[in-house]
């Protein structure tokens, strides 16, 4: 998938309309129309063998016939007309194609069009509009308004839809894009070319099919570090879930909580409905970003007041923050007389447009507010747009996140029309209001992933490698790839997961005697490769207390077993000593693989009833203990773990580590396909796994084993020696080389700063530093050099980075190593690092734009093979390396 041609489909200079037509309601002459009434400012040529002229304008009989090559084609014939057309197209150099028809032969359309690298759209697209290019490449029944949103939908009819609801409601749009079967052109092609677009703020996704996620996932990740990225998804109903097979995880994790997982992780927003969409996004667009997720509400009425708190409380995402006393004791030399000061704050019926913007003041200079609600009822006491001016002032001069709600219709207009003006967002309901800052919530949340900085105390897995690498062997040599109950203890304690200590035994007598040895009471289960829920089969027996019991206990399991599931493969027993620990709590921890979006971790309550609970949640490895632990508050069993009566708080830090582990686990070990640790027992004292099971298989290239999101890639860490005899680490940035980065340009002299940024650069912001350490592996690489500093801290001495473009074509190179370092080798060394990395990935350039006057740098390119011409921009010297290997 490739962003190349794409400005051919997005702005093209010239137009063909293959089978324009001027039969009423045909495509060819809908799509000839629209052309010309959005007044399209290039040659606009129709191709029809049986008229002269089609809508006015000169026609020509075939493709050959064509005055000049068209950027763009819109192919209006049936299917089976349209293979041959391409290739004369692409013969003619025709860029890019919109295919409306939905008969098409799919590979013969691929096949004609890809020796030319003619972009296809289609088939079954509506077609492409681009207002402020005037271009209304579609069939669709109306125009698009000009605006800052795109809209991108893989359903034609989704698209004119979109176009009909927008127009009564002012909402415009930068393009509106119908990628029909997405058969060349696919979503990640087009988020990747948006990700760029100047023109576009925010993008609007309806999805419904993914059929490249190895695209998806990167494309939406860079997109959405630059602007909003809004989601909704077709078919969520099909996908809520399945039985409870082998693996509850599996059946857990059901593809449309995989894909909620997704658009987490790549900092977007998923909404249910296209009027939420575009209602999220006009908050995002308007509204102060929060600081966190409390709302106060101030409203000039009791009930709807009320309503919006009970609204924020029943939901997920935020909360009606208590204020705090000095905050009430502000409100109240502000309020009415007989006014109570609180979380909704009434200010009564008559107050002034002033008593407004007073406590929405106090309120917004807050601490313990992050955001205010405003709930304005008509009445005539007041006037709702004098209020309205109040309220807006107000937020002006104090910057605050305010969502306003003027209930009504009639009277309302002028004071919604005065919040557009300025900017903010505002609402003619309470539920749209509250969704609004639920947006806000999860919108915030989803960024942080993206900025997040783990700590430092890595969990160092290296030592547990050695120990996985024999037992998952062996597992891949047993039938069905399942591990037994002493492989899967040992691969879990290797990676630090707590366990019971488990024995297996052939037999009931073998069993006493380990229960003998290991101290009563004890729990025995079978031990069987063909049993997930030994519960339901009668496999477990507890609290044996003597030799006796256990003989029994094994001779009732052998019965019960037999009778309940004959075809059951049994090896004996697991004996375990009874554990007993107070006030636990029991969770559930596993890996499941998506079929599209690949391995997932799968954290809920645990228990036998796992499947009727379902309180659970889905996330993508790899995780660190920030994530770790946003994946536990997601679920509702958080909320146990907290302090009750007379039972202490659960140890979070110790469930997130297991997560941690298990995610470590499952990267080292590409061969886990499935696993199960339920129950994990969790109490103030940490966790432990009593149970678990594991499967394995063979590692395949499919996505159903491909992470969604790369790993630390490790294997690029390599030591070398600097001029000096120094040696150095160079490695791959990680996250929690942010406070080190810092420690870095802090210590660069200002003019290496201004050589390395173009401009003036004392200090980088936390969001700045999070976006140069927190980096996606599959389309960015930046390389540190780092050696223990005097306090025994790692320092980072210089670092090399690229941006390399979704065809992998050209990487944007910059480095910067330390003032004091110059002439130590370090710079040559990053620099013979990248290019490695480069020619591995088979990148076609790397390219870097130096200031004229960095003579140091426009020597070290000069030694490396660059080539070096003057940019673009004056006092700028553009450098190129050619590395021989573009796709």
């Amino acid at each position: 998938m490739s962003v190349l041609n794409l400005s051919s489909l997005f702005a093209p200079h010239s137009i063909a309309v293959i089978g324009a037509s001027e039969r009423p309601r045909s495509v060819g002459a809908t799509v000839m129309r629209n052309l010309l009434d959005g007044l399209f400012p290039g040659p606009i040529m129709p191709v029809n063998p049986k008229r002269q002229a089609v809508a006015g304008v000169l026609a020509y009989p075939n493709v050959a016939a064509l005055p000049l090559s068209p950027d763009l084609a819109v192919l209006c014939t049936p299917g089976a007309t349209v293979p041959a057309l391409l290739d004369a197209l692409g013969r003619k150099g025709t860029r890019a194609a919109i295919v409306a028809a939905d008969d098409v032969d799919t590979a013969a359309m691929l096949a004609a069009a890809r020796p030319h690298g003619l972009r296809l759209l289609g088939g079954a697209s509506l077609g492409v509009l681009v207002p402020r290019a005037r271009l209304n490449a579609s069939f669709a029944h109306l125009a698009a308004s000009p605006g800052r949103v795109a809209f991108v939908s893989q359903s034609g009819p989704l698209c004119a839809a979109v176009l009909d609801w927008a127009r009564p409601r002012g909402i415009g749009f930068s393009c509106i894009v119908s990628l029909g079967d997405g058969a060349e052109i696919d979503i990640a092609d087009v988020i990747d070319y948006l990700a760029n677009d100047e023109d576009t703020k925010a993008i609007l996704l309806h999805v419904e099919t993914i059929h490249a996620r190895r695209e998806f996932m990167p494309a939406v990740r860079a997109a959405a570090r630059n602007k909003p990225v809004l989601m909704t998804r077709g078919g969520r109903s099909r996908d809520r879930g399945g039985t409870i097979g082998p693996f509850m995880a599996e059946a857990l994790a059901a593809p449309d909580e995989v894909f909620d997982a997704a658009v987490r992780r790549a900092g977007a927003l998923r909404v249910e409905t296209i009027d939420e969409l575009f209602g999220a996004v006009e908050t995002l667009a308007r509204s102060k970003q929060i600081r966190g997720e409390r709302l106060a509400v101030l409203s000039n009425g009791a009930s709807p007041a009320l309503m919006a708190i009970d609204e924020i409380d029943a939901t997920e995402g935020g909360e009606a923050t208590p204020l705090a006393p000095e905050t009430l004791a502000k409100l109240a030399s502000q309020l009415p007389r007989g006014c109570t000061p609180g979380n909704p704050v009434l200010l009564g019926a008559g107050v002034p447009a002033a008593t407004y913007a007073a406590a929405l003041k106090v309120l917004l200079e807050a601490m313990e507010v992050d955001g205010v609600l405003i709930i304005h009822s008509p009445n005539a006491l007041v006037d709702g747009t004098e209020v309205a001016r109040a309220v807006i002032e107000t937020q002006k001069r104090c910057h605050g996140a305010v969502l306003a709600c003027w209930i009504g219709g009639e009277t309302t207009g002028p004071a919604l029309r005065l919040f557009a003006d300025a900017g903010l967002p505002n609402y003619g309901s309470i539920g749209a209001a509250v969704r609004g800052f639920r947006h806000l919530v999860h919108y915030r949340r989803n960024q942080a992933m993206l900025m997040e900085t783990p700590p430092a105390d890595l969990i160092d897995t290296r030592p547990a490698r050695a120990i996985a690498h024999p037992i998952v062997l062996a597992g891949l040599a047993r039938p069905g790839g399942m591990l037994g109950d002493p492989e899967t203890r040992a691969l879990l304690a290797a990676y630090g997961i707590p366990t019971v200590e488990s024995i297996v035994v052939a037999s009931g007598e073998e069993a006493a005697a380990a229960a003998d040895r290991i101290g009563y009471p004890v729990a025995l289960t079978v031990s069987s490769p063909d049993l997930a829920r030994k519960w339901d089969v009668g496999g477990v027996a507890l609290n044996l207390e003597t030799a006796e019991a256990v003989r029994a206990a094994a001779d009732g399991i052998l019965q019960r077993v037999r009778q309940t599931a004959p075809e059951a493969r049994l090896e004996g027993f697991a004996v375990q000593r009874m554990v007993l620990r107070p006030h636990s709590r029991q969770l559930m921890l596993g890996i499941a693989c998506d079929p599209l979006f690949g391995p997932v971790i799968v954290f809920g309550e645990g228990g036998r009833a796992v499947e009727l609970v379902r309180d659970h949640t889905v996330t993508l490895p790899p995780l660190n203990l920030p994530l770790a632990r946003q994946v536990i508050a997601r679920t509702r069993i958080s909320r146990r773990l907290e302090a009750h009566g007379a039972r202490p708080e659960a140890d979070r830090d110790a469930i997130a580590e297991a997560m941690v582990r298990l995610s470590a686990m499952l990267v080292d070990n590409p061969e886990i396909v499935a696993c199960d640790i339920n129950p994990l027992f969790s109490n103030d004292q940490g966790v432990l796994a009593v149970d678990a099971r594991i499967r394995v298989a063979p590692p395949d290239d499919s996505d159903l084993r491909r992470l969604s999101i790369l790993p630390y890639p490790s294997a690029l860490e390599e030591t070398t020696t600097l001029h000096d005899g120094t040696p150095v680490l160079l490695r791959p940035i990680r996250p929690e080389d942010e406070t080190a980065h810092a420690e870095l340009v802090g210590r660069m002299s200002p003019q290496d700063l201004r050589y390395r940024f173009h401009g003036s650069t004392r200090k980088l912001e936390h969001h700045q530093l999070a976006r140069l350490t927190q980096i996606d592996y599959d389309r960015e690489m930046a390389f540190i050099a780092t050696r223990p500093g005097l306090d025994g801290r790692p320092e980072t001495l210089g670092v090399v980075r690229t941006s390399t473009d979704a065809d992998n074509r050209h990487a944007e190179l910059a480095i910067l190593v330390r003032s004091d370092l110059k002439g130590t080798g370090l710079g040559t060394t990053l620099m013979d690092k990248i290019v490695r990395h480069h020619r591995a990935r088979h990148t076609g350039t790397i390219g870097a734009q130096v200031l004229a006057e960095n003579e140091a740098m426009l020597r070290l390119a000069r030694r490396c093979g660059f080539a070096l011409r003057p940019g673009t921009d004056p006092g700028v010297v553009d450098c190129r390396l050619p590395l021989g290997d573009a796709p």
